[in-house]
């Protein structure tokens, strides 16, 4: 694929150059155009090396191959990273002052910014503005993330790192194999209250359920992502315009709105960890130690919803539970997932190994896909971008071989 890789004037325009290697090492043909502030943080030669292209900032270089709109009308995706509150105007009112302003405009290939900037201007009005018409006219945006800054602040507003950035863009140029597919995912884990201060849930962060949806949407699907307590920077993954995000607390409010989107969905992905239990009864008032009630918190279980949804499901639905084990022999880990996988009726089950590097609260994730016949499937290790590409292509594998049927 051609890729044009636009960079402007900020610190982390030193990222970038991991993020063309990477692009560069899968095989794709890249072309950097850096703005003349961008080459104060990192070199013409560098740029030249790592891209081993050309690279200038001018639009009066290579006339004769009308190198301003040449670039563009080639490009199969455009991204730019970093991108400054100052570039993310300019995009906006469609200014073409330089060789990537003239390039955006002419490219008719997906574009995607990585917004890189400090945290009082992320969240300036105008760049919020700003961005908001940018995603409107269908540009990705890919962060900020939230972390260390420039000058010791700490904040959103950091540029994604190369490795997700390279992600991203792999996912935008990935087969539209969903398109037209309804899809209705669960992230996140449920909280049931104890009383208005305390609760009974668990530590899924909502990352693997966001990274399905994001990739649903990359490949052409309409997505419903029932977010259950997920956290505004991971929920920013989902930021799409094929994706409606419905924001849930508890079991039974994301079993209602399951069933709700379930209804005109194709395909059912429960990636949501949720509360087996809930107490009988909330608090409406804090309880204390003094009420000697803490210790004895009556409970009840909660609907198995994935279950349901598989008892009610519509002819040709497909349907994807998860179950996340700490048990750390694989053999013993399948054989629980296939019982699972039974008895909730549903047609594919990724089990999950959930330890300190992958799992709840971790950037990375190991799945295994179990399906007919308590065979894998599909297998997947990595961060959970790829882990979820690994889940939809077992996916459509299986919606192929019903429909050969």
């Amino acid at each position: 694929m051609n890729i044009v890789v636009g960079v402007t004037g900020g610190i982390a325009a030193y990222k970038t150059v991991q993020l063309v290697r990477l692009l560069i090492k899968a095989g794709h043909e890249v072309t950097v155009i850096p703005t003349e502030d961008a080459l104060r943080f990192v070199g013409l030669p560098t740029w030249e090396a790592i891209s081993r292209n050309t690279v200038t900032t001018s639009v009066h270089d290579d006339v004769a191959k009308v190198r301003h709109v040449a670039l563009g009308q080639a490009a199969d995706l455009v991204i730019v990273a970093p991108a400054t509150a100052n570039t993310i105007a300019k995009m906006t009112a469609g200014l073409a002052d330089d060789l990537l302003g003239t390039t955006l405009l002419a490219t008719t290939a997906p574009v995607a910014i990585a917004p890189a900037m400090h945290t009082e201007m992320w969240r300036h009005p105008s760049t919020q503005a700003n961005i908001q018409t940018l995603r409107e006219r269908g540009v990705h945006i890919l962060g900020p993330a939230e972390g260390e800054l420039t000058g010791g602040d700490s904040g959103p507003g950091r540029m994604r790192e190369p490795e997700d950035l390279f992600a991203d863009a792999l996912a935008l140029l990935a087969p539209q194999d969903l398109a037209g597919t309804r899809v209705a995912i669960s992230a996140g884990g449920t909280r049931e209250p104890i009383d208005p201060v305390r609760f009974l849930g668990n530590r899924s962060s909502g990352r693997q359920g966001v990274a399905l949806a994001a990739e649903a949407a990359a490949r052409g699907a309409r997505v419903t992502l029932v977010a259950a307590n997920i956290s505004a920077d991971v929920l920013a993954a989902a930021q799409h315009p094929l994706i409606e995000v419905r924001t849930v607390g508890t079991a039974a409010e994301l079993g209602e709105a399951m069933q709700d989107a379930a209804a005109s969905a194709g395909i059912v992905i429960m990636a949501a960890a949720v509360a087996d239990y809930r107490p009988a009864s909330a608090s409406d008032q804090k309880l204390t130690k003094e009420e000697s009630v803490l210790d004895r918190i009556d409970l009840v279980e909660n609907e198995d919803i994935v279950a349901g949804l598989a008892a009610s499901r519509p002819d040709g639905q497909v349907i994807v539970a998860f179950a996340a084990e700490t048990l750390t022999d694989a053999d013993a880990r399948r054989e629980r997932a296939r019982r699972k996988r039974e008895r909730k009726g549903v047609d594919l089950l990724a089990v999950n190994l959930a330890n300190a590097e992958h799992g709840f609260e971790s950037a990375d994730n190991a799945i295994e896909v179990i399906g007919e016949g308590g065979a894998v499937v599909a297998s997947g290790e990595g961060s959970k971008r790829e882990v979820s590409r690994a889940i939809w292509d077992a996916v459509l594998n299986l919606s192929q071989h019903h429909s050969s049927l």
